[in-house]
């Protein structure tokens, strides 16, 4: 066994099973506590709620509460493995929630593949809670499942594998052509890859400003394109009117790449053929389209991202579901609509072009960071990522009529590291 294979199994096995706990949060030492605890006091808020049930975000922890829940048909790159396999990176993003922004959530595993069974059991328990996080869940089901939820529930619900990679790649794509002086709108964009992020990606660039019919969206079989069969309804979105056929065709003269396919799909010579300064973003885990040091090599004018950690502009989606979620929850809001999204590109966006704090350089171990092609998202231990994202977040739920509390008094919020 390796020995960072143990040192992963041992972290979730030790000084106890899991990654998260509960954690009373009043009073329960006294008989009286007790009293006001359980029975006979907690027959008022009961009444209180029956008769107006808004008022559980005022007497329960609704209010700071996310379900995230999975069937582990499609977890992290490791495919289907079922609902239980799945559980500790639900844990996982429980304990990022809670890290990152306060939030508090509790890990549903649903064993089913049926999407009809996973949405009717989510909508039965969907009151419990203020919000949930969907993961983890394959491509196609996971579009029709999000959009059945969000039409049943009261509540944000929110596919983190779709809309988190896709407000993190925008925030990274905008700054890098922004470096590489180019303009989304005018931007020859290639997706490698048609699944559940891909599409949303795609879905938000456009969103943000780039011209779908500077899109070219390729998946197993090739580029996809208007007038080629048998495609799902999520793919034809981005059918291009184009003689592309293969990813050499699409990459020609390309302006950005963005891949969340698989590893070592993109060739030297691909990216040899590229327009000037290219945006490249590899995004496969935990083997990148095409490693960086390759790439380096084979142009120096380009502006590399992955999803890893141990490279510059690592496109993680820890910068936004925590900080989404809170403003989301801050001002009760219904759902997480298209306007509450951009705000949070632009937030994270805008954030890395701020100086960065000595905190974050001596967590990252580095002398500097500075707004540059080595720097074009913000590291995750910005603090300044809880009262940017979330407060954006909150007031575009305000402006645009889905919250229902108004922009909280206390933002911008602190630091959670304490939690």
């Amino acid at each position: 066994m390796s020995d960072f294979k143990k040192e992963a199994l041992d972290y979730h096995a030790l000084p106890k099973p899991g990654k998260v706990a509960l954690a009373l949060t009043t009073a329960s030492q006294t008989q009286h506590d007790l009293a006001l605890a359980y029975s006979p006091g907690v027959a008022e808020p009961v009444r209180a709620i029956a008769a107006n049930p808004a008022d559980a975000y005022k007497y329960t922890a609704k209010g700071n509460l996310v379900a995230v829940i999975s069937n582990g048909t499609a977890i992290l790159g490791l495919g289907n493995l079922g609902s239980l396999a799945s559980k500790p990176v639900m844990e996982g993003k429980s304990l990022l929630f809670k890290r990152f922004a306060g939030v508090d959530s509790v890990d549903i595993e649903v064993d089913t593949v049926d999407a009809d069974d996973f949405v009717k059991t989510v909508k039965n328990i969907a009151a419990t809670f203020g919000g949930i996080n969907l993961e983890d869940i394959k491509a196609p089901e996971c579009f029709e499942i999000e959009k059945q939820l969000i039409e049943a529930c009261d509540i944000p619900v929110f596919h983190d594998d779709q809309h988190g990679t896709a407000i993190v790649t925008a925030a990274g794509m905008l700054n890098a052509l922004e470096v590489q002086g180019k303009n989304i709108a005018d931007a020859k964009i290639v997706c490698l890859g048609a699944g559940a992020a891909a599409i949303a990606c795609m879905r938000l660039l456009v969103s943000v400003g780039a011209d779908r019919n500077n899109i070219r969206m390729i998946d197993t079989r090739g580029v996809i394109y208007q007038g080629r069969e048998n495609i799902n309804k999520y793919k034809a979105e981005f059918a291009s009117e184009t003689d592309d056929r293969t990813l050499i065709d699409a990459c020609k003269d390309a302006d950005a790449f963005v891949g969340l396919s698989g590893p070592n799909l993109m060739s030297p010579e691909l990216l040899q053929s590229m327009a000037p300064n290219p945006v490249i973003f590899a995004c496969s885990n935990p083997d990148p389209e095409i490693a960086p040091s390759l790439a380096h090599s084979v142009r120096d004018d380009i502006i590399m991202a992955t999803g890893r950690s141990d490279f510059p502009n690592q496109v993680n989606n820890v910068l936004g579901f925590p900080f989404i979620f809170r403003g989301a929850l801050d001002v009760h809001a219904k759902v997480i609509n298209e306007e509450m999204k951009i705000a949070a590109v632009h937030a994270i966006k805008d954030l890395a072009k701020l100086p960065v704090p000595q905190v974050v350089l001596d967590a990252c171990n580095v002398d500097a960071l500075e707004f540059g092609r080595d720097y074009i998202i913000p590291k995750p231990m910005d603090s300044r990522l809880l009262g940017l994202v979330s407060g954006a977040v909150a007031q575009a739920a305000v402006d645009t009529g889905v919250a229902q509390q108004p922009y909280p008094a206390h933002y911008p919020l602190q630091s959670t590291d304490d939690c």
